[in-house]
């Protein structure tokens, strides 16, 4: 007889995920060099059931590694909260700090890698690994609207979805309207980098944001 009530996939990765070599080595190196860090897949957080998923990479060593939370301990951060803040998707004010009592509303960070890579730069194998989480967090909320940070988690959402990439090249600022029926915003990645070296301004980010957040709540 079939379970008529299965357990759901996992949209996180245990504690001590095995699946990644590479990565988990780094977890190990990571956690005697930094024993004080989180170190340790970080989990989706926000809203599970929230019509807005924001797609980002991976955790930074020492922002997400080190809290435990998305984006939380660096500049991207910095900029990403600000924006969610100032759109309605976050209450309470954003510190660096995961007990900061910052929530985020109808708004819910997933990263296409749960653990930090060595140079924040998951390799090909580790991504399509990781994406069984990402499709269990996907069939779990349901999202009406999806905003991606950058290419790579572009990219690895479109295979999630199982659409094609040729059909939605990503461009800073584009919005895709896939078959599944979701809508797609681009943005590049709110690092450091990119708006150090002006790829990324703040009022581009808070453009793509700001129509995101008018979609899924208007």
């Amino acid at each position: 007889m079939l379970d008529p009530d299965p357990p759901r996939a996992s949209a996180n990765p245990p504690h001590d995920c095995p699946l990644c070599p590479r990565l988990v080595g780094f977890r190990q190196d990571n956690r005697l060099q930094y024993p004080d860090f989180f170190n340790a897949p970080v989990p989706n957080w926000g809203d599970p059931e929230a019509g807005l998923a924001i797609i980002g990479l991976a955790p930074g060593l020492k922002g997400a590694n080190r809290t435990g939370r998305p984006f939380t301990g660096d500049y991207a951060g910095d900029l990403l909260y600000a924006t969610l803040e100032k759109f309605g998707l976050a209450t309470g004010h954003y510190q660096q700090r995961p007990d900061d009592g910052l929530s985020l509303n109808n708004t819910l960070i997933i990263n296409a890698v749960h653990c930090v890579p060595p140079q924040n730069k998951p390799t090909g194998d580790e991504i399509r690994t990781c994406r069984r989480f990402l499709i269990a967090a996907i069939e779990q909320t349901a999202p009406r609207a999806y905003l991606a940070l950058g290419r790579i988690a572009h990219d690895s959402l479109l295979t999630t979805l199982g659409e094609k990439r040729s059909r939605f090249p990503f461009t800073h600022g584009a919005e895709h309207r896939l078959t599944s029926g979701a809508t797609l915003f681009d943005s590049y990645h709110c690092s450091r980098y990119n708006t150090n070296t002006g790829v990324l301004t703040t009022a581009m980010f808070e453009d793509v944001v700001g129509r995101a957040a008018a979609f899924v709540t208007g």
